[in-house]
């Protein structure tokens, strides 16, 4: 399976566990299974703030850092347990569930995408809670 991705000037990039940036504009093609996340999907440390961040963060490491994964795996279980039992609606709960599926088959790219769903629940959840006590 052939991915073709485009690189902005400047953006960094990880493929496999290496930080690259583009020089200029490109597109890349990929021609085998690789670990590779855009600078707009990279989360630092210091931006893993909430709970659903610092699952983001956890399931990011065990897809690029492939010689640690079992321990970035079971950060994420555990990050994860956390998160679900905080989450009160289905649709959230839901997406937990389906977050976690990815996780145990290894889709770690795939999970992080629902895992920005996970990060949006959870933003509103807090403004629900801040408006309560306001």
């Amino acid at each position: 399976m052939t991915l073709r991705i485009t690189v902005r000037d400047g953006e960094r990039l990880v493929v496999n566990g290496a930080v690259m940036r583009a020089a200029k504009r490109c597109e890349l093609i990929i021609e085998n299974p690789v670990s590779i996340l855009r600078e707009r999907e990279i989360m630092t440390p210091n931006a893993a703030t909430t709970p659903a961040r610092r699952l983001y963060l956890a399931c990011m490491m065990a897809y690029i850092d492939e010689r640690h994964r079992p321990a970035h795996h079971d950060d994420v279980v555990a990050r994860l347990a956390e998160l679900f039992d905080a989450f009160e609606t289905e649709a959230a709960q839901q997406a937990c569930a389906s977050f976690a599926r990815l996780v145990a088959t290894g889709d770690y790219y795939r999970a992080l995408a629902t895992c920005r769903t996970l990060i949006t629940y959870e933003a509103e959840a807090l403004g629900r809670l801040q408006a309560a006590a306001a």
